[in-house]
């Protein structure tokens, strides 16, 4: 089975709760991993933007790892998160961590040293051909500082073999139509974006990488699953009703928005690590205000 029907819907990018010591909190992070679960997601992705992985240790990080595929028990596929901007790093990671049970390695486009297209194309050649896992390119540019052209992902996508997908979130429409317009048939194409992950599933797209799944995963995966199946009649209303939830979630930082929502709804405690810090008050009152009508 290719990544693209195995990682076809929701998939939710997990955030690290933390204890109030700012040790990592497994226990909050096994009930969030259930939460989302049962509630309906495809697939889980540990270590993302979203898990705080810049003030994550190596060991942390691996301690994470273990729990989450423990944790998952095969009920769904998990994909990790091992990116960054030494190449030398990452290959040393992805021959190092224990990759044997995740399906796919997710990798975000160096970030601060700016490198050229061929710079992130020799980039991504180098780590896929050292991963016994297929590598999902992530362009974020947002946080990474440069874009991965359209040109480079469809350059990687046919002439790298152990490159499977990519996780869009330009923000760049018209990019992402280049992209999904010429991509092999064989390579996942997802939003990294959730307000605008319904259009996209229309423009052909097949699911998402999700931070609203966190704290709504049934909603946000069925709008997802119906606008697989054409039926935006359906979708569109779900759509709606994730939407200012979305825009909460992301008005002052993620993952300072969806850890206010699960500290709402019981699951962790309302905790980051420095230099990130929890919503302001008057955003978090509107989070509650938000969840009383949700």
């Amino acid at each position: 089975m290719n990544l693209r029907e195995q990682l076809k819907g929701t998939g939710v990018a997990l955030v690290t709760p933390f204890k109030k010591n700012f040790d990592v909190d497994l226990d909050a992070l096994g009930k969030l991993i259930d939460f989302a679960i049962n509630n309906g997601v495809e697939y889980v992705t540990t270590l993302g933007t979203t898990a705080e992985t810049p003030t994550l240790d190596k060991q942390e990080k691996l301690d994470i790892l273990k729990f989450t595929i423990e944790k998952v028990n095969d009920r769904v596929p998990v994909v990790v998160g091992i990116g960054g901007n030494n190449t030398k790093e990452i290959i040393h990671d992805l021959e190092t961590w224990p990759l044997e049970k995740i399906v796919a390695v997710l990798s975000a486009s160096p970030y601060y040293n700016k490198p050229s297209q061929e710079g992130i194309y020799q980039h991504y050649k180098a780590i896929a051909e050292a991963s016994l896992k297929p590598i999902i390119l992530y362009n974020v540019p947002g946080r990474t500082g440069s874009n991965i052209a359209a040109s480079t992902v469809n350059r990687l996508a046919n002439e790298v073999e152990n490159v499977g997908g990519i996780k869009e979130a330009s923000g760049l429409m018209e990019q992402c139509m280049h992209i999904i317009r010429d991509r092999p048939k064989d390579f996942l194409v997802i939003s990294g974006d959730d307000h605008v992950t319904l259009p996209l599933i229309a423009a052909g797209m097949d699911g998402v990488i999700s931070v609203a799944a966190n704290c709504f995963p049934k909603e946000f995966s069925d709008m997802v699953r119906y606008s697989l199946a054409d039926d935006f009649a359906a979708a569109r209303p779900l759509h709606y009703k994730c939407f200012e939830g979305n825009d909460l979630l992301f008005e002052e930082n993620n993952p300072s928005g969806v850890k206010a929502f699960l500290c709402e709804l019981g699951i962790i405690k309302n905790v980051l690590r420095l230099p990130l810090v929890p919503l302001s008050d008057a955003v978090h009152k509107r989070v509650k205000a938000y969840l009383k009508t949700f």
